[in-house]
């Protein structure tokens, strides 16, 4: 369980350099407009990296990119590099309902409440339909194309897709995802930040930094772990040092994803231990 790489090393897709990258508003802006083919005015950050309810005790969230436009409509824009079906289509679900709750004010009737987007941006085919682009919004099953009209929408984006479902604009961009830099001009913007956020010595100072304090972390609870492998057999010592480790992480409010990058986990195993732990301190 090792920091997986340096800043020259990271791509688009790591969840640094993206969050990084959508810091900049004119890029968050114009990728919006591509996604969702409407125009954006001035957008305001509701909070970088928002964390909504993070506590350790309760199932939080830690949002990439959370901004809102003049109209009021709230963005969540997250970069999603894991593949687990079942898990990822119902964690729009509760990406929903927890910004309803950061949204709606006491005593706020409901009909107020922002009209809402979710994009998952994907290296992957979560339905395997070969599409770039599957757009979901609650419809009526007795009622052909009667919505409800509750204004959430939730978007998975597939860098791998095939089909000519989606402009050039947004093909260019999903292809930079998958590591293609082409020469359009919003994809050279976008490189040219990339660029600019690898050789920015503040940048690089905190990534380093916290890439540091994740290996103390981890230094620690390995030590620990092999402690107590002394005491109780070697492997059995080292999941203990993994859990330390997640542990610490997880009181540092730092995500499943994040956490998956830093160690090498999957989000997968990194869910089961930090459930194993909530139950255990339950």
């Amino acid at each position: 369980m090792l920091i997986k790489r340096n800043l020259e090393d990271l791509t688009i897709q790591d969840d640094y350099l993206f969050k990084k990258v959508m810091e900049n508003e004119a890029i968050c802006t114009k990728m919006l407009e591509r996604i969702l083919h409407i125009k954006i005015g001035k957008i305001t950050y509701r909070e970088a990296e928002k964390s909504l309810d993070m506590k350790f005790e309760s199932k939080g969230v830690r949002l990439d990119v959370y901004v809102q436009d003049e109209e009021e409509t709230v963005f969540d824009i997250e970069m999603q590099t894991t593949n687990y079906r079942s898990e990822l289509k119902k964690r729009g679900r509760y990406y929903q309902s927890i910004m309803d709750l950061d949204l709606m004010k006491k005593g706020q009737p409901y009909y107020q409440l922002n009209q809402t987007y979710i994009i998952f941006i994907c290296p992957f085919d979560l339905f395997d339909s070969q599409r770039h682009i599957y757009t979901f919004r609650n419809l009526c099953l007795e009622v052909p194309n009667l919505e409800l009209g509750d204004m959430t929408t939730t978007i998975f984006l597939n860098s791998k897709g095939t089909l000519n479902d989606v402009d050039d604009d947004l093909k260019a961009f999903l292809q930079y995802v998958d590591g293609k830099i082409t020469e359009d001009p919003f994809v050279q913007e976008i490189h040219r930040q990339v660029c600019e956020i690898k050789q920015n010595e503040k940048w690089r100072e905190e990534y380093m930094y916290m890439s540091d304090k994740i290996r103390l972390i981890q230094q620690q609870a390995i030590e620990e772990g092999r402690e107590e492998g002394r005491k109780i057999g070697l492997t059995q010592g080292l999941q203990k040092g993994q859990k330390k480790i997640i542990a610490n992480m997880l009181k540092q409010q730092l995500d499943y994803a994040q956490i998956s990058t830093l160690t090498g986990l999957s989000e997968q195993e990194v869910q089961e231990m930090a459930e194993e732990l909530k139950e255990k301190n339950a």
